[in-house]
């Protein structure tokens, strides 16, 4: 049997996007695209989120070809919070992230989410924002959070699509940009590439 060629690929290792272009139907593989992500000096959260998905989506493109691979677009996405202004990181240890939940204890912080789409010849890039408002949160709740695991490696500590949907009390905008990848703005940019969605194979392979 011939090998699908993906419409598309994903330049992101993350589950959770992979998850929201198999729920619309988007036929995929995923493409190894490591870049350095680290904010520059006096770079904006809003400036950084957009570099990185970028530049992740021209990495995966450049791999591509390096593989020898069949061409077609590529997706390149990243996300993260801001709050007052000051981005959110993945927790450094667990103090890091207590402190993080803490501030972030009934308060209104944004979640950005940048796309990308490179196929070579084309580029083009969204943003989308979501408020998310946490209720009040003990200090007990916030450590037996973290001692779930789900908070060490999430932009903000924590998941709403996971555990720390208990915390959150309101959201403004995308549930789908909290998650990882705004499904409605995606959908934008793949219309744009004659990306299909809701297409009969929705499954996925790597390189």
């Amino acid at each position: 049997m011939k090998p699908v060629v993906p419409s598309l690929y994903l330049a992101s290792q993350s589950p959770r996007r992979r998850e929201l272009l198999r729920q619309i139907g988007v036929q995929h593989a995923v493409i190894n695209a490591s870049i350095p992500e680290q904010a520059a000096p006096g770079e904006t959260g809003l400036a950084y989120v957009q570099r990185l998905a970028r530049q992740k989506a021209e990495a995966g493109y450049a791999r591509l070809i390096a593989l020898n691979l069949p061409l077609a677009p590529v997706l390149g996405a990243d996300t993260l919070g801001l709050l007052d202004g000051e981005i959110l990181e993945k927790p450094l240890d667990k103090n890091h992230a207590l402190a993080m939940l803490r501030q972030l204890s009934g308060r209104t912080h944004q979640v950005v989410t940048a796309v990308a789409l490179h196929s070579g010849e084309r580029q083009a890039l969204r943003v989308s924002t979501t408020d998310v408002t946490f209720r009040e949160l003990s200090d007990e709740e916030i450590a037996a959070y973290w001692e779930t695991g789900e908070p060490q490696d999430k932009a903000g500590s924590y998941a709403i699509q996971g555990l720390g949907a208990v915390f959150v009390k309101e959201i403004r905008g995308s549930y789908s940009c909290v998650v990882g990848l705004p499904i409605e703005m995606t959908c934008e940019l793949l219309r744009e590439f004659a990306v299909p969605w809701w297409t009969p194979l929705g499954a996925e392979s790597g390189s």
